[in-house]
Formats: structure tokens, C-alpha cells, sequence
């Protein structure tokens, strides 16, 4: 290959980019909803779910994000560090102000890379929440939530993280607990969980948009208000925005192992969600 046929591939890689972001700001999306981004450490909502974020808090689409963090990531002893931490980050990322972003503080949930949190106890946090009124209402009337979307990890939580991975089984089980006594309704609240890819495509950066997109097309099976998968490309904006979200917010968490995962993830760039199937 001689050095015009190199001189052409970063163009080349830069429209494959400017296509992917054009075309998935193109498909179906969530409109209008009440959305909580559910994360275990700050951090978590730059480092993994940056492009989710940036695309569902364009105000044209007329959503209301949040933020609900169940630790403040104090393993090192840098809690109410990484609670501000967050806070800059979620604005810099698009949501509305510093009372949408909400970090826990409970010994039950312990930022632990050895410890999984009790499924039930993440549902009993989340039910006065998010379905306060879930005692009081009966089995023939609708169950009512305060929400629309919870946004979360799959099962293997990306990074095989304990605590992430306790997210996607505590999820289900909040929402198990709401229908328990209302069967014959449907699930006022839609679970969406962020899929997990093998390490190869995990650090493929946008090389790996067009495996994305195939995948995408192939597992469509739902448009409407809640269609899935969802998918969202970030453009190069929105990449340098998520990277300044780490750099410029999360400073105290930028050791040098985390400048090859915002350089280098395609989680920095690519989401693509899934809708859980619930009771």
C-alpha cells in the first residue's frame, strides 16, 4: 500500500463515522419519557454510557433523564470526591441540572469489585422511588410509577463488574415486585439494558459501528413507543464531549489505564440497547 492509498484512510474512517452518527440519529427513539440511568460508581455513566446520555437529552426529543448512582465509589476513600465528580459530568453530558443526578450512600451497596448486592434490596430501594404508591393501590387498578424507562447493564455488566451485574438482577426484580399482585396489567416501566461485546469489539472503537449496526437491524423487533434494540453513535462532538466528561470531571479517577479506554472503547462512541422482556 503505498502512502496515497494511507493518506486516504482517515477520511475514509471519518465519513464511516459522520454516516453511522447521521444514520442512527435516524432510528427509532425514545420520545417524552421519564428515564433513569441506573449505574453502580461515578464514572459509569461517562465511561459507559456516554452515547445513551448525549442522545436521549436532545430537547427536541422531550425527555426528562436521570441519574440514580448506588455507591459514591468510595473504596479508595474518595466519596464525596466522586459525588461532585459525577454531578459536572452529568451536566456535561446533558441532563437538565444537578437535582436530576442522585448518588446512594448505603452500606448495602458497597463499591466492591468481590461483593454482589442483594437483589431485593436494590428493589426495596428503588420501590418508594420510583412506585410509591404500590402498597396502597389494588390488584384491579393499574400499577402506577413515577417513571417510564429504567437504563442499565446487561448481565455481565461490560467489565464483568459485580456491582454492575447485581444492577441488572436488582432491576428485574424491582419491577417483578411491582407486578406481583397486578398480573393481569402490563409493566408500567420498560427496562432497557446496555449490551455486553467481547473483548476484541470492545476496543474496536468505531471499527466496530458496522458489526453494531448489522447486529441491530437483525435483533429489530419493536418500534412504537418503546422500540428496541435502540442504537446511538455518538459524532465526533459527542466523543469529545464524553471524553471531556472523564478528563475534565472525573479527574480523580484518569489513571493511565482509563486514557486507553476513552481513546480506544466503543462504548465511548456506540450503545446499543436491548428492551428486557418483564412479567
Amino acid at each position: 500500500m503505498n502512502w496515497v492509498t494511507w493518506s486516504v484512510v482517515p477520511f475514509l474512517v471519518f465519513g464511516l463515522w459522520l454516516y453511522t452518527s447521521q444514520l442512527t440519529s435516524s432510528f427509532p427513539m425514545l420520545k417524552g419519557k421519564r428515564i433513569v440511568l441506573l449505574i453502580a460508581h461515578p464514572d459509569d455513566e461517562a465511561m459507559f454510557f456516554a452515547p445513551t446520555l448525549l442522545a436521549l437529552t436532545r430537547p427536541e426529543l422531550g425527555n426528562h433523564v436521570k441519574i440514580l448512582c448506588l455507591s459514591s465509589g468510595d473504596a479508595d476513600g474518595l466519596g464525596e470526591t466522586r459525588k461532585k465528580e459525577l454531578v459536572k459530568s452529568g451536566i456535561q453530558l446533558g441532563l437538565r441540572s444537578s437535582d436530576d443526578i442522585m448518588v446512594i450512600e448505603d452500606k448495602n451497596f458497597p463499591d466492591s469489585m468481590t461483593v454482589t448486592w442483594h437483589p431485593r434490596l436494590i428493589s426495596n430501594l428503588l420501590t418508594p422511588m420510583f412506585a410509591p404508591k404500590m402498597s396502597t393501590i389494588s390488584a384491579k387498578q393499574a400499577p402506577q410509577t413515577t417513571i417510564d424507562v429504567i437504563i442499565t447493564f446487561d448481565a455481565d455488566g461490560v467489565s464483568s463488574h459485580p456491582n454492575h451485574k447485581s444492577l441488572y438482577v436488582g432491576a428485574h426484580a424491582f419491577l417483578k415486585a411491582i407486578m406481583h399482585r397486578h398480573g393481569g396489567w402490563e409493566c408500567p416501566i420498560k427496562l432497557y439494558t446496555l449490551v455486553t461485546t467481547n473483548v476484541a469489539r470492545k476496543y474496536l472503537s468505531l471499527l466496530d459501528a458496522p458489526a453494531t449496526l448489522i447486529g441491530a437491524m437483525i435483533r429489530r423487533k419493536e418500534l412504537g413507543d418503546y422500540p428496541t434494540p435502540l442504537m446511538f453513535a455518538s459524532s465526533p462532538v459527542g466523543y469529545r464531549t464524553a471524553q471531556k466528561a472523564m478528563t475534565t470531571a472525573h479527574v480523580s479517577q484518569m489513571r493511565w489505564f482509563r486514557w486507553g479506554w476513552i481513546s480506544l472503547s466503543r462504548y465511548m462512541i456506540i450503545n446499543d440497547l436491548k428492551k428486557e422482556k418483564t412479567l
